[in-house]
């Protein structure tokens, strides 16, 4: 029979009593090392278990190398599992604890208001860019794919088409009549989508399957009837 003395005795050891795990997708034991590297005092020991660490991180989360300058990111990990206590070098810019609890400024809100709402302020920063162009044939060049997005946004919105002659007298309007397109633009004509039939032969009308050439919603046709023997 064995025995254990009483300073054998294995101490169960919870969650509770642990210290916050920091981040959980390296877990705890590497949370361990990091706190046993501060406790190192050579500085070149240190260093290197610091560099093992960042191996051993790296191959724990390979998603990582997907990511744009990965081993920036592990180094700033490491730092921040240590509580930004451990004094190593790294080959990156050092990370604080004000640049983590920084917040970013706030991204101004464009505020521009074009005159034709419905052809979009992008449109009008082309027309400026045409108007001011001195070259003709990249002026017409201007104005033909300018008047090939107009015909193309009126059919999309308006769902039909229009004339050649209403596109060239609404860039007269906007221009001032400075620019003139030499093309046809051709945009395809809108058409409505067909009923479409699923596979079991029913066709979607009006939010309803409804059958097709008589049939019943079983598949089969009504002018065939089960004979009786």
């Amino acid at each position: 029979m064995i025995t254990f003395a009483e300073s054998d005795k294995v101490i169960m050891e919870y969650n509770t009593t642990r210290n916050r795990l920091i981040m959980r997708e390296y877990g705890r034991h590497v949370q361990k090392m990091v706190e046993y590297i501060i406790t190192i005092e050579d500085p070149e020991r240190r260093q290197r278990n610091a560099q093992a660490v960042i191996e051993l991180m790296g191959f724990l989360n390979p998603h990582l190398r997907n990511v744009e300058d990965f081993r920036h990111k592990l180094w700033d990990h490491l730092f921040l599992i240590s509580d930004f206590r451990l004094d190593v070098k790294s080959p990156y810019p050092i990370p604080t604890r004000e640049t983590l609890k920084s917040k970013p400024k706030p991204l101004p809100y464009p505020k521009r208001y074009p005159k034709y709402s419905h052809l979009g302020k992008n449109l009008e920063m082309v027309i400026e860019k045409a108007l001011k162009e001195e070259d003709p044939e990249k002026r017409a060049g201007f104005a033909n794919a300018i008047a090939y997005y107009m015909k193309l946004a009126y059919t999309n919105w308006h769902k039909e088409t229009v004339h050649d002659d209403a596109i060239q007298n609404e860039l007269s309007a906007i221009t001032g009549g400075q620019l003139t397109f030499t093309n046809t633009p051709y945009v395809k004509a809108y058409r409505a989508q067909p009923e479409m039939a699923n596979r079991t032969g029913f066709v979607k009308q009006r939010g309803k399957f409804q059958q097709r050439n008589g049939n019943r919603r079983d598949g089969r046709n009504n002018t065939f009837k089960k004979k009786r023997f």
